[in-house]
């Protein structure tokens, strides 16, 4: 029986933290992009990061970072998996010398096979739908679009919210399932009741497939 795992992005406070993890996170994601309204800068990752308990894993998302800012982040934080979301080359991906995922943006005509093939050395391919603006837009894409014989882990995202994610999971069985916006009540400002129903309703898919 496969869990699929669960990946909380776009934490900024100290509260959300404790609640996504009492909700039953596998991971929770802290933004160094100073784009994104979720942006946190290094130091703010790690003291949120310090609250992790054993097993569970901080994630930092970059788009488009410098080499510095990159091994500055892995100094900093050695435990946690490196996830790219701009335009980064395998190569960029892999000098960091840390474990990686990497965003696949999802739509008509991509050849999501072929970007796994570039991209062989990730952990994990991460779909998320294709906006104008990096990190994320908290978008479905059509989930027709995956092949099923993707040759990499998938973390299923974009747009999931405890109303939809038991479809996704039955619809893909992806390794895991990353939400950002849907269990918000603003940008960067996590809901710990929406937390626990998204948790509590990937643990409901699970039972589904595995009945």
């Amino acid at each position: 029986m496969h869990r699929t795992r669960i990946k909380i992005c776009g934490l900024t406070r100290e509260a959300d933290v404790d609640a996504a993890i009492e909700a039953g996170a596998d991971a929770l994601g802290f933004v160094l992009y100073a784009k994104s309204p979720r942006h946190v800068d290094l130091a703010r990752a790690a003291a949120l990061a310090a609250r992790l308990p054993p097993f569970v894993t901080p994630v930092l998302l970059f788009v488009n970072a410098s080499p510095h800012e990159l091994h500055r982040a892995a100094e900093v934080l050695p435990q946690a998996l490196l996830q790219f979301h701009g335009d980064e080359t395998p190569e960029v991906c892999a000098a960091a010398a840390r474990p990686w995922i990497r965003a696949a943006r999802i739509a008509p005509g991509f050849d999501l096979l072929d970007f796994a093939a570039r991209f062989h050395g990730a952990q994990a391919l991460l779909l998320d739908a294709h906006v104008e603006a990096y990190g994320g837009g908290g978008k479905v894409f059509d989930w027709s679009l995956i092949p099923p014989d993707v040759p990499l882990p998938v973390v299923l995202s974009g747009g999931l919210s405890p109303a939809n994610v038991i479809d996704g999971v039955l619809a893909l069985r992806p390794w895991a399932v990353d939400v950002s916006s849907g269990v918000e009540i603003s940008k960067g400002v996590k809901s710990g009741p929406l937390m626990r129903r998204f948790c509590l309703a990937v643990r409901e898919a699970d039972a589904r497939l595995y009945a």
